[in-house]
């Protein structure tokens, strides 16, 4: 008897790279769907049978007329962004006739390699994801299992796949531009020490307002606040992290008039060391947040803050999953920036 490896099981991409026609084409084909020629199906077909590629359980519903289904990789939930775009796509989905699986990978590897692994598995239909961007990426696996896939607020640019994301840079380059525009000329950034592209442009973003109205630069001028990467489901604690970090900038001698902070919770911990150290914002401390939190206008002094459009996000999310689910295929991926919006309050003399 002979014995050996198991047989990889045959994908999509592997009956798409046989017949030389895209893996959205022979889904829609063993789907029995529209959009597809009688003699396409029939090769199509033929070359599924010839590999051995057995549609799972789920696909199989499917094309008897089961539910539709995409799934929606998140972060956390305890930002209130994440939680108004998971709303957002519900709704988008549901006008569609999907419904929605939703992963947690809490920003952890692990986790978010078993969600790609469910994915698969699960035979979805499409998979919105925000991912981790750690030391390993699993999305590839799931484009060569031919469900699609598009990126939302984070980029993945060794994947050929859709994004849609906040306009980061425009936001930190609003917010700085703003407290510039309103007298502040030291001026530093807090932001979380994290390797996500989110932060990047934001940094850029803050960095480019600085040189635009000829102020100078320094690397010193953005702090970055430490972080337990698996920690972030609690949003809340980075308030008191923002205000350990903000006590030893002061304690150091250096004293900003102009603060631009990576989130509202950071603004928290921010205001609690301004007014330890005696110090009045806006009277002395310009302070523009980001994301708009429903806390932020209660604030004394209510805080200026960068909105970001996560209904709007969500929506065109499932809007490129579903152009690409009903097998349009461009010849490049699309990027779509979605702008923020700067919200003036008192913090910042408004």
């Amino acid at each position: 008897m002979r014995t050996g490896a198991p047989r990889r099981r045959r994908t999509l991409r592997d009956v798409a790279d046989a017949v030389g026609v895209s893996v959205n084409t022979v889904s829609r084909a063993l789907r029995g769907e529209s959009g597809v020629s009688a003699e396409s199906r029939e090769t199509i077909r033929r070359a599924a049978e010839r590999l051995g590629y057995v549609p799972n359980v789920h696909a199989r519903s499917l094309v008897l007329g089961g539910p539709r289904t995409i799934g929606l990789v998140i972060t956390n939930v305890s930002n209130p962004f994440y939680a108004e775009l998971i709303s957002a796509i519900e709704q988008r989905a549901a006008e569609e006739g999907y419904h929605i699986v939703l992963f947690l990978s809490e920003e952890s590897t692990a986790r978010e390699q078993a969600a790609a692994e469910n994915v698969i598995r699960s035979g979805l239909d499409g998979v919105i994801v925000v991912p981790v961007q750690g030391e390993t990426n699993p999305w590839p696996a799931v484009e060569r299992a031919g469900i699609p896939l598009v990126v939302v607020n984070r980029r993945l640019d060794d994947l050929d796949v859709d994004t849609v994301a906040t306009d980061n840079h425009a936001g930190a380059y609003a917010a700085t531009s703003h407290v510039i525009a309103q007298g502040a000329r030291s001026i530093v950034m807090l932001e979380e020490d994290l390797p996500i592209t989110t932060i990047d442009q934001r940094i850029q973003g803050f960095r480019d307002a600085l040189v635009d109205a000829s102020l100078p630069l320094d690397d010193r001028q953005v702090i970055m606040v430490p972080t337990r990467r698996n920690d972030r489901a609690a949003l809340p604690w980075q308030a008191g992290d923002a205000y350990r970090v903000t006590v030893d900038l002061l304690a150091r001698g250096h004293r900003p008039d102009g603060c631009v902070v990576g989130n509202d919770y950071f603004a928290l911990g921010l205001y609690r060391a301004l007014r330890e150290r005696g110090l009045r914002c806006p009277e002395d401390t310009l302070v523009v947040g980001f994301g708009d939190y429903p806390f932020a206008e209660f604030l004394e002094p209510p805080l200026s803050t960068v909105r970001l459009p996560a209904g709007e996000v969500g929506r065109a999310a499932v809007d490129r999953l579903m152009h690409r689910v009903n097998g349009a295929e461009p010849r490049s991926r699309e990027v779509t920036l979605v702008p923020p919006e700067l919200v003036t309050r008192r913090s910042t003399g408004s």
